[in-house]
């Protein structure tokens, strides 16, 4: 039973030592080559005379960056990383939380490190990469290395504004990583194509499958997600084998057509995580890949990176939401209605217990102790649960199905509606791109906007008679050129809010 992720460096080190374990634009790394240069940057950070403490980490998105990470992790403190894209308020609210011992940049990143005026301490990678690897110290540092130690801290937004840092410890993520190789037979053969930043969660599952198989990681240059034509070219080309995307960088491909130009042959294990998958999007893939292994994976960063997940085993229509499916090994998912637990096509919170559990919010018990809750269903011992604010039930096959957040659940016209369910009809019709919802309470009216040149409102409104009541059709809507994302490539509903309330005034 390991205790500490870089054992899995050193093992796969020690047996494919000169294989490429990550690869981008620029550079890559071996495995072996990856280990020194993790030890020499934990051998530097050792001076800081910390355990358990944070270190920021702004670089571009390339393996030495990941080697940064396992440096902190040898150093025996954890990392976040940071984008350099970020807006400078939001990177300063994060340092406010976290308070980091020091800020680890590389030259590139210099301008934009400069432009924030962080005051703490810097140090550029570059400078520090031919520092003397000091064994004796790091094996000291890990001897009292326990799981339950933080391997990283990533933050995602707060329902105030204020960016929430979910801790997560090496127990969680071997429990996530031992899962994952087995479930997706992650092997040496495998060849990841790596879509996610390495601030947003779905890249833990990336990085560490490599470190624990002796698969190789594609670094996707984020510029080709943007043209879906060379995207798939790209893919093609590196031979990936395995992708683990968000849903919209899927249907950026199926939409513009590029699918049927481009299908690589390569690709034989594709999942989404993130946001939902629209069915009609995934026909479309399903209908190039046949053959393929399909996977709807949902979870919460929460509850480290994955929760549930559904190897998509039937046929499924447009209309048709896939589910999220089964709770994943060592993870237990109940459905909460109230003060009892949800029936077949009873609606609840989704709830989630078990290892894969953060320990809650750094810096902030008063988050902590909203989300993570003692166990209704056991008032015998302490135990913790996660609530997740998602709305989902259970199908006529015992899969969980994901409807919503809590805060997308609207009363309107007397009626409690999903604005989730809106959205998977309006994202069923054929000549739509994609849709999303908002709602505005104070003239309380459902907002649409969506993508589709060609799809008139009266268009919209005759295909969603046969698919849902009356009381949910949109009361507004309005054509995009194109739908806004978030830097992790989930849609912006944030920005939708903000472009409908100035157009509004």
């Amino acid at each position: 039973m390991i205790r500490n992720v870089l054992e899995y460096l050193e093992a796969i080190a020690a047996k494919f030592p000169g294989k490429i374990a990550f690869s981008g634009k620029e550079e890559s790394l071996s495995f072996q080559e990856l280990l020194t240069l993790s030890k020499k940057i934990g051998t530097f950070l050792l001076k800081y005379g910390k355990r358990n403490a944070p270190v920021a980490v702004m670089m571009e998105k390339t393996p030495s960056s990941v080697a940064a990470f396992l440096g902190c992790a040898y150093s025996g403190n954890f990392y976040t990383p940071i984008d350099s894209l970020m807006p400078k308020e939001r990177v300063l609210s994060i340092f406010q939380t976290l308070h980091p011992q020091v800020l680890l940049i590389d030259e590139k990143s210099k301008k934009a490190a400069t432009y924030l005026g962080y005051e703490g301490e810097m140090i550029v990678f570059e400078e520090i990469v031919e520092t003397k690897v000091d064994e004796e110290a790091l094996e000291k540092v890990r001897k009292t290395a326990i799981d339950a130690d933080p391997l990283y801290a990533l933050f995602t937004s707060g329902s105030t504004g204020i960016p929430k840092g979910v801790v997560i410890t090496h127990q969680s993520v071997i429990n996530l990583t031992e899962w994952y190789t087995e479930t997706f037979d992650i092997s040496d053969k495998e060849i990841i194509g790596n879509q996610a930043p390495f601030y947003f969660d779905s890249s833990v599952k990336d990085i560490y499958a490599v470190l624990k198989t002796g698969a190789t990681m594609e670094i996707i240059p984020k510029q080709l997600f943007s043209f879906p034509m060379k995207l798939m070219e790209y893919v093609a080309e590196k031979k990936v084998n395995y992708v683990d995307w968000v849903p919209s960088a899927f249907c950026i491909v199926a939409n513009t057509g590029a699918l049927e130009k481009v299908a690589p042959e390569s690709l034989k294990k594709i999942a989404f995580c993130g946001e939902i998958m629209p069915t009609k999007q995934y026909n479309m893939w399903r209908a190039k890949y046949p053959n393929a292994l399909f996977a709807n994976i949902y979870g919460p960063t929460e509850t480290t990176v994955d929760c549930t997940y559904y190897i998509v085993d039937r046929e499924f229509a447009d209309d048709e939401p896939l589910p999220i499916g089964f709770p994943c090994r060592n993870t237990d998912i109940f459905i909460l209605n109230g003060d009892h637990l949800a029936r077949e096509g009873e609606t609840g919170e989704l709830c989630v217990r078990g290892r894969c559990l953060a320990p809650g919010y750094y810096n902030n018990p008063e988050k902590t102790d909203e989300a993570f809750i003692q166990n209704p269903l056991n008032p015998h011992y302490p135990e913790k649960i996660y609530k997740t604010g998602d709305v989902a039930k259970y199908n006529e096959y015992g899969e969980i199905v994901f409807l919503a957040r809590k805060d997308h659940q609207i009363k309107h016209m007397g009626h409690r509606i999903e604005l989730g369910e809106v959205e998977a009809a309006v994202n069923s019709i054929d000549l739509v791109a994609s849709g999303a919802c908002i709602y505005d309470t104070d003239s309380q009216k459902i907002v649409l906007f969506y993508c589709g040149q060609e799809a008139t409102q009266r268009y919209i409104l005759g295909k969603l008679r046969d698919k849902v009541p009356k009381y949910m059709f949109p009361n507004i809507m309005i054509l995009l050129e194109e739908m806004p994302h978030t830097l992790n490539g989930k849609i912006d509903r944030l920005r939708l809010k903000e472009y409908y309330d100035k157009k509004d005034d």
